[in-house]
């Protein structure tokens, strides 16, 4: 499954002309321990990469960009406001880190979230890291 390019630009160039708090980048050691701190770690991934790699447990399963590269950030902002408030610390991951850094960037300099943490390498890592991931229902 490959993300859009073009989705990726687009949304990194809507963040270009603002600036907010710096983003957390973290590693898989970095992550853990979020998690033992009972930190929200939102994948951002498809349904099909969940059911491929499966997913970090109590993971919270809310896909950003589609199949096709596209997202609803109206949406998405929705479903992420069930979970945490802008001030609240959350960490954002995806496959490889590429995604969740542009929507790490996106939730600290748009939407108003001032403790966003990106996992750096994505699940790929985390999972070659030797650490567990529960299967997608």
């Amino acid at each position: 499954m490959r993300i859009s390019l073009m989705a990726c630009a687009t949304l990194l160039w809507a963040l270009s002309s603002t600036s907010g708090a710096e983003v957390l980048q973290v590693d898989n050691a970095e992550l853990a321990k979020l998690i033992e701190q009972g930190v929200p770690v939102v994948d951002i991934r498809t349904k099909d990469e969940w059911q491929t790699t499966g997913v970090i447990k109590d993971s919270h399963l809310f896909t950003f960009f589609d199949e096709q590269g596209r997202y609803d950030v109206n949406g998405w902002l929705a479903e992420l406001a069930t979970i945490a408030k802008p001030d609240q610390q959350i960490a954002i991951i995806c496959l490889v880190g590429s995604r969740s850094m542009v929507l790490s960037h996106f939730l600290d300099t748009k939407a108003g979230y001032s403790n966003v943490i990106n996992v750096t390498r994505g699940i790929d890592r985390w999972i070659k890291d030797g650490n567990p991931t529960v299967a997608h229902p």
